[in-house]
């Protein structure tokens, strides 16, 4: 179902890489919403992670939608999160073209519904490729501390997944891994 509205664009941001377009899917209503529930009945944790800007589109109309999933925390490029001092922490990401960074705030983890002393959290992204982006994230969130209550992450969650590039065998120790969509 989901498949025939994704585009492939060889080359693309440069040359060797093979870009996934998933936003045709957000002009799909019933692609759309079938989405949105199965992501929803993949999510365990009452708080969901996000990565800009893809993740984005997804993860917030699931929060809207769900009965569970209570809180959003964003993870977003340098420049883009207003924060007080402190509050900021930056990772360095490693992507199939390149490095870059992302950074979260500490008081949208504080935000988060706890369950005792765990802030449980579902990851969600657009595309798993290498998955070098979600490794970083999860080895700079996966145990945290923030406020006496320590993060765990219940387990990963993509929209595709590109198998050939390793990204799951990058995570997969780390929590379960599901993907809707396998290319």
């Amino acid at each position: 179902m989901f498949e025939k509205s994704i585009k492939h664009y060889a080359d693309f941001p440069q040359p060797g890489v093979e870009f996934i377009d998933i936003l045709p899917l957000l002009q799909d209503r019933e692609a759309f919403q079938s989405l949105i529930s199965q992501i929803d009945s993949l999510a365990t944790a009452p708080n969901i992670v996000t990565i800009e800007s893809r993740g984005f589109l997804f993860a917030s109309p699931v929060m809207a939608v769900s009965n569970h999933i209570q809180a959003l925390v964003p993870f977003r490029k340098k420049g883009k999160l207003p924060s007080a001092a402190g509050d900021l922490v930056g990772i360095e990401i490693e992507k199939e073209y390149g490095h870059d960074q992302l950074f979260y705030r500490l008081s949208d983890f504080a935000r988060c519904i706890p369950s005792g002393d765990t802030i449980e959290v579902t990851v969600f992204d657009d595309v798993i490729a290498t998955g070098g982006t979600v490794e970083a994230l999860a080895h700079s969130i996966n145990g945290r501390v923030v406020e006496g209550r320590t993060i765990h992450i219940n387990e990963f969650i993509f929209l595709a997944e590109l198998p050939t590039l390793g990204g799951r065998g990058r995570i997969q120790h780390i929590a379960p891994v599901h993907s809707i969509i396998t290319f």
